[in-house]
């Protein structure tokens, strides 16, 4: 690449950037202002200071709520984990008849909108006595038409002559499962860990559907909490509230981008 086209793709990278996280830099200034200094629309604060994180913390339990979206969160990551990736074995390992079309019926299911499927999941969770707990909120999302294709396409990748080898050696299906196919797919499961947490972390219609008291809900639900239709709302503690929650995910991103867009274009590669 010459050198003007590496000065405007780094420029178009760096704009893009800029304009990418504008909005949490912001968030995180407005963080430290005060009413008056958000009314008059400064983007620096006078002073930093820390009233506002304090002020987020006595209004809501914000530490239940952030352990809930932890527990929904970790709870929905494993088992899409277990869930896509026994299902994504016996598509590619155990032939049936209709095994393609069953695979392409279960993809299918991604072009239906969730908010379709809602209200019968509800039914099933309410005659279930779900209603505000764990359970309702974490296994609808168990089976994951996206995570089943993801690993579907790099258990592909493994060569079917390992699978034979494997059963020369006296492996059954469970065990070449865990001790071959998993280990060598530690990439995609990251990957499909990582997505189902932070989806199931940044979800707020659902939790709002299913809990009707500080129990079991999450920090979505309770950073709506901190909006009143009835007094102004204080914005400066509300982006305090939004900077506590946005931490963990992109803390997690940080971590994980070179195994997110590893995992994501492994599977197209043989």
């Amino acid at each position: 690449m010459s050198v003007p086209k590496k000065i405007t793709f780094y420029t178009m990278l760096t704009v893009s950037a800029v304009i990418l996280f504008f909005p949490i830099v912001y968030a995180f200034m407005i963080s430290f202002m005060t009413g008056p200094e958000i009314l008059q629309g400064k983007f620096f604060p006078e002073s930093f200071h820390l009233d506002n994180y304090i002020r987020v913390f006595d209004r809501l339990p914000l530490l239940n709520y952030l352990l809930n979206s932890f527990i929904v969160s970790a709870g929905v990551m494993l088992g899409q984990l277990v869930v896509c990736s026994l299902a994504a074995y016996a598509f590619v390992f155990i032939p049936f008849r209709g095994s393609n079309f069953v695979f392409f019926l279960f993809i299918s299911t991604m072009m239906i909108p969730w908010e379709a499927t809602m209200i019968p999941n509800f039914f099933i969770i309410q005659n279930l006595n779900w209603l505000n707990t764990y359970q309702g909120l974490t296994l609808p999302f168990f089976a994951l038409a996206f995570g089943t294709f993801l690993l579907r396409q790099h258990f592909k990748t493994i060569p079917k002559e390992l699978h034979e080898a494997s059963q020369v050696a006296g492996l059954g299906p469970f065990r070449f499962f865990l001790k071959v196919v998993l280990p060598v797919s530690k990439t995609s499961l990251v990957t499909l860990g990582a997505y189902g947490f932070l989806t199931t972390w940044n979800m707020y219609l659902w939790p709002l559907l299913v809990t009707t008291n500080n129990s079991v809900r999450t920090v979505q639900i309770g950073l709506k909490q901190l909006q009143s239709q009835e007094v102004a709302t204080d914005w400066g503690v509300v982006m305090a509230g939004v900077i506590v929650v946005i931490i963990p995910t992109l803390l997690l991103l940080f971590l994980g981008q070179k195994q997110l867009q590893k995992g994501l274009t492994q599977g197209a590669l043989k």
